[in-house]
């Protein structure tokens, strides 16, 4: 037999001016849920993709928080096959070596994953100019380990993007002397070698049966999101690099 406790209660507002939304599973259904909103309002007509040269598309996975290396976790090749299939339907004819390696070349993986917000009992934790507050946007996420597959410039690109649309971003550095989670990204960075930035809603409580995040912030990364999708091929163009 097995026995699954969860938390029934449904999610709500709170706070002094109801600015903190009270929830299970903000981590990671808070992103899911902006990057699906994001990519449908991003394709709502016809001229929403008249000058763009790119896919634009999200993948979900399973398992993220209990080990990616499953069918249908980010471990498993399901994402970049479907990215082959789509190539292969492109090109209308038989794929050659170049074309899918190209195209990978020429992406960019957005691995939004929820982050760690400042605790305010315990601000000796952060770094004293890496302490992500809530209501105050999507945080970019760097580690020398490679915890994250955040680079400068895939943190320079996904900036721009913000910067252009006047939306907050703010940045995190784990302190050296202190462990650091991961996300997906790195698994699927390093799986063929796509470009990559990990950026995530700040949250308190992360992983407790009752997660805390900013109303704020989920508006601000769902028009992040939809602004990444909207302008980002343009605003890659500007570096005029060759893959």
């Amino acid at each position: 037999m097995e026995l699954n406790v969860c938390d029934i209660q449904p999610s709500c507002l709170g706070g002094g001016n109801n600015e903190f939304i009270f929830s299970g599973r903000l981590d990671n259904l808070a992103s899911s849920y902006c990057a699906l909103r994001s990519l449908i309002d991003s394709c709502q007509s016809p001229d929403d993709l008249a000058d763009e040269c790119a896919i634009r598309m999200i993948a979900l996975f399973d398992n993220e928080e209990v080990g990616s290396d499953s069918m249908q976790g980010a471990g498993a090749p399901t994402m970049f096959q479907a990215m082959r299939r789509i190539v292969d339907c492109l090109t209308h004819e038989r794929m050659t070596e170049s074309y899918f390696e190209r195209a990978i070349r020429s992406s960019f993986l957005v691995s939004a994953d929820m982050a760690h917000g400042l605790h305010p009992n315990f601000p000796d934790k952060y770094e004293e100019h890496h302490r992500p507050q809530l209501q105050k946007g999507v945080v970019i996420k760097h580690n020398a380990n490679q915890r994250y597959a955040t680079s400068a410039l895939t943190a320079f690109l996904f900036r721009e993007v913000a910067n252009i649309h006047d939306l907050p971003v703010q940045e995190f550095v784990v302190r050296n002397d202190m462990g650091c989670g991961s996300t997906i990204g790195p698994i699927l960075a390093s799986g063929v070698g796509i470009r990559t930035v990990d950026c995530g809603i700040p949250q308190l409580s992360m992983h407790s049966v009752r997660e805390v995040c900013g109303k704020e912030d989920v508006d601000i990364a769902y028009k992040l999101f939809k602004a990444f999708f909207k302008s980002f091929s343009h605003i890659d163009k500007k570096l005029n690099v060759d893959f």
